[in-house]
């Protein structure tokens, strides 16, 4: 998506400000990146050295921060508020848009009552205006409302930042896809091995039938070409006119008799 595109820009701001700071000055980095209007990738800046210097130090809480920005939802930070700093109006809304991209890379059918219940937004009204507002308009979503089933239909929505240990579920997706791929594969060659085979079968049945046909017109048609008299023999001749008037001789010798 285009939102997807515009992050890696944003984000090398803020690593690169992270390089020249340290401890307090770090905090603030992060305090100011997960404010920041349509930056929702924080990896690579939960990567640079001096974010990562923040563990075991008194601005521990906000290297925290940043992980749930980058992993977390608006749930898991009311889980974990004791130990996390508090959020701004502007930290709140992003954490809440992360928490709609999530739930759509789970789901492509997200009813009102999950999301009313994941945001903390009782007000169907109060929840679509956010799911239009800011999500859909900011890019992070495509999606349309069915207000009658009430729920928001996924076309697509911005990822998130790729949590440890994903990298290997995916590889392991991916083997398994490749393996399904090969097999189905596979599979269809055997059939279009056949289906040849069949239509090879077929053609030399059907060639052996016509053979059979022709030879079979030719024999009947040399058959009534062939006389059944030939007629160019005088004896033949004789024999025919004999035929034809040994039924007057009988009837003559008949009437005879009678008289």
């Amino acid at each position: 998506m285009e939102v997807e595109g515009r992050q890696v820009a944003l984000v090398e701001q803020f690593v690169l400000l992270a390089k020249n700071v340290r401890g307090r000055g770090a905090a603030e980095i992060v305090k100011q990146a997960t404010c920041e209007p349509g930056l929702f990738a924080f990896g690579e800046l939960l990567d640079t050295p001096s974010i990562q210097e923040l563990q075991g130090s008194e601005h521990a809480a906000a290297l925290d921060l940043l992980r749930l920005f980058a992993h977390g939802t608006w749930t898991d930070y009311k889980n974990h508020a004791s130990s996390l700093p508090p959020l701004t109006p502007p930290q709140i809304l992003k954490l809440k848009q992360l928490t709609v991209m999530s739930l759509a890379e789970n789901s492509k059918t997200l009813p009102y009552d999950l999301l009313s219940n994941e945001l903390d937004i009782s007000n169907t009204r109060e929840l679509e205006d956010f799911v239009i507002n800011d999500c859909m308009y900011t890019g992070i979503l495509d999606a349309k409302l069915d207000q009658r089933q009430r729920r928001v239909e996924v076309q697509a929505s911005a990822g998130r930042d790729i949590r440890p240990g994903q990298l290997q579920i995916m590889a392991g997706a991916l083997e398994d896809w490749l393996k399904t791929s090969e097999e189905l594969l596979q599979t269809i060659q055997e059939k279009v091995t056949y289906a040849e085979r069949l239509s090879e079968e077929h053609r030399k049945h059907k060639a052996e039938v016509d053979a059979r046909k022709d030879e079979a017109t030719k024999s009947l048609k040399s058959e009534t070409e062939q006389p059944a008299h030939d007629f160019g023999d005088p004896s033949a001749m004789e024999y025919v006119e004999e035929e034809r008037v040994r039924p007057k001789r009988s009837l003559k010798r008949l009437a005879k008799a009678l008289s």
